[in-house]
């Protein structure tokens, strides 16, 4: 099956006949993640970084897995909801991805010689991405489809794209490795969640203001979030707008905010 690596080249149409399917993901997936170990080659060398360099990059992987929990919770909760059997075994592909993603970081966190790294998320995870996360799962738990799915496949993923794309540029090559196999993933959940509202604000424009609502209520913690990692990575000024931009952009394809 010829798979194509920017799920937005699509239509509408060949993205729910393909990427909604276990054939597509599989045959995704395997394509970039043969031969890897816990996301990276085998036997990589570890980066020389010093004790600050460390310490930075572990405050990251921290907040990057409170997000990859957010979805991997997110998604087995939306798999039950879901409205259709399309929706329901793209999810279940997600839940996997989400799921890899977690375990890829944490082992990461453990190369850089955390010795708990569950201990290190509860005491430097990002506040306001620890809301989000929470907001998030009660959407899931009041069975609201649309709102979960723009908070999810959405706004999060969004905010991870945009922050692992950027710092998969300037990370050492381990990390990087990791960082780009996630990114891969991203792109076809996002797909999965502008297609999905897409088709339903155009079927019911009502919505929208609903969304926008839902959007405006969590743009705030996001934000906070992409600021709170760009500290941490040493982003400059410029750059950090760069990502806000990059982020936006990605939401504002569905048209919320007209």
């Amino acid at each position: 099956m010829a798979v194509r690596d920017d799920v937005h080249e699509l239509t509408g149409e060949q993205f729910h006949e393909q990427v909604h399917s276990f054939e597509f993901w599989f045959h995704s997936v395997e394509g970039y993640l043969s031969g890897l170990e816990y996301g990276h080659r085998e036997g990589a060398a570890e980066p020389d970084l010093d004790d600050a360099e460390r310490d930075r990059l572990i405050s990251v992987l921290c907040n990057y897995c409170v997000g990859e929990t957010a979805a991997l919770d997110g998604a087995s909760g939306l798999v039950a909801i879901a409205p259709n059997r399309h929706a329901k075994i793209f999810l279940s592909t997600q839940v996997v991805d989400e799921g890899r993603h977690l375990e890829v970081l944490l082992h990461r966190m453990s190369e850089l010689g955390v010795a708990d790294p569950e201990q290190e998320i509860a005491a430097r995870a990002c506040p306001s991405l620890l809301q989000f996360k929470d907001r998030l799962l009660e959407l899931v738990a009041e069975r609201d489809w649309e709102a979960a799915i723009l908070a999810q496949n959405v706004i999060l993923e969004a905010l991870e794209f945009a922050v692992f794309h950027h710092h998969a540029k300037t990370a050492d090559a381990i990390t990087a490795e990791v960082l780009n196999g996630i990114v891969k993933d991203e792109r076809r959940h996002i797909g999965f969640g502008e297609n999905e509202l897409g088709r339903r604000l155009r079927d019911a424009p009502n919505e929208h203001r609903r969304l926008r609502e839902v959007k405006d209520e969590l743009d705030h913690l996001v934000l906070d979030a992409l600021e709170d990692t760009a500290r941490s990575l040493g982003v400059g000024d410029i750059e950090r707008h760069a990502l806000g931009r990059m982020y936006i952009g990605s939401v504002q394809r569905l048209g919320l905010d007209r």
